[in-house]
């Protein structure tokens, strides 16, 4: 058994304004809060960032 067999994560999305217009923010974010990699966009696609992440 490897020592990541027990790593988990999961998707987060956070709505935030750039410059006035709303934004998607997707982050993957492990089982202790750390944020592993972000995605911004200006449509809200989860199926884009997951293909990202």
């Amino acid at each position: 058994m490897s020592a990541n067999s027990n790593w988990l994560w999961h998707l987060d999305e956070v709505f935030v304004k750039i410059n006035g217009e709303t934004h998607y923010l997707w982050r993957a974010v492990d089982q202790e809060g750390e944020v592993l990699k972000s995605y911004v966009s200006k449509r809200r696609d989860r199926k884009e960032a997951l293909k990202f992440l």
